[in-house]
């Protein structure tokens, strides 16, 4: 299906992964899990996928650095690259039973994002991009929307729960969009976000207080299907800050001047 030795590693190493979350999920009240923070969990489930992955990516490419949600960082031999995995992005949704969650894959070289995998595996979806080669969903190749008018367009965000100290620039958020568009969605897996404004389900999406792994398949992935991302700081960097706004290019400046304001 593809042409990249990297990127057919990157979906069968999901796919592989996959495998053991679908068995788990399909019995989720026999999940043993830790707390991990206030409303942050994790599972056996999410540490043997993310096991798994290490095993994959690494077994096939030894020399390539390691950087994922649960584990320790590795340093690789090679300093110009290194995956950037998230087991289990909406690790929330899968321990409650919520069929939205997903494997999340990003190859970085020399500092950029240059290939990212995103497996949705209940819904048997898989989202695929190369930098400059196209994004795709499955077989089909992706575009991010066309809608230029706010007022019809749908827009997706995480909110912050527990302890967490944006809560009150979320809220300003809401109210300024709200009575602008034609919805918000809260999904609660940041990676699929990202790949539905690609796929163009979603027009745009925003949030803070994300982490290199909830952002990095996503990114290469909606940029390769068209879309615009900058960070809401309009001169930031959207990895140091952990921020985002995402969007097709024809609304992105009218969203983006309504969460920056």
């Amino acid at each position: 299906m593809f042409g990249s030795a990297n990127l057919n590693l990157m979906i069968k190493s999901a796919r592989g992964a996959a495998r053991s979350l679908v068995r788990d999920f399909g019995e989720v009240e026999n999940l043993q899990v830790s707390m991990k923070g206030f409303g942050d969990f994790v599972s056996k489930a999410d540490l043997a996928a993310e096991e798994s992955l290490k095993a994959d990516l690494l077994g096939g490419r030894p020399t390539y650095g390691w950087f994922a949600e649960e584990g320790a960082e590795i340093s690789g031999e090679d300093p110009t690259r290194r995956w950037i995995v998230d087991p289990l992005d909406g690790t929330t949704n899968f321990l409650h039973g919520m069929p939205h969650w997903a494997i999340s894959i990003a190859l970085e070289h020399k500092g950029h994002i240059v290939a990212g995998v995103i497996l949705d595996p209940v819904k048997d979806e898989i989202f695929v991009a190369e930098k400059g080669e196209g994004a795709w969903l499955n077989d089909t190749r992706l575009r991010v929307s066309s809608r230029s008018r706010l007022v019809e367009s749908v827009f997706a965000t995480g909110l912050p729960f527990g302890d967490r100290s944006n809560i009150d620039d979320s809220l300003r958020d809401l109210a300024r969009l709200l009575p602008r568009c034609a919805g918000v969605r809260r999904w609660g897996a940041a990676a699929l976000d990202l790949a539905y404004v690609a796929a163009g389900r979603y027009d745009g999406f925003w949030e803070r207080g994300l982490r290199a792994w909830d952002l990095a398949a996503g990114l290469v992935i909606l940029r390769e299907a068209g879309g615009l991302a900058e960070s809401i700081d309009v001169d930031g960097d959207i990895f140091h800050d952990g921020e985002i706004i995402a969007a097709n290019s024809v609304i992105f400046e009218q969203f983006a001047n309504i969460i920056r304001n």
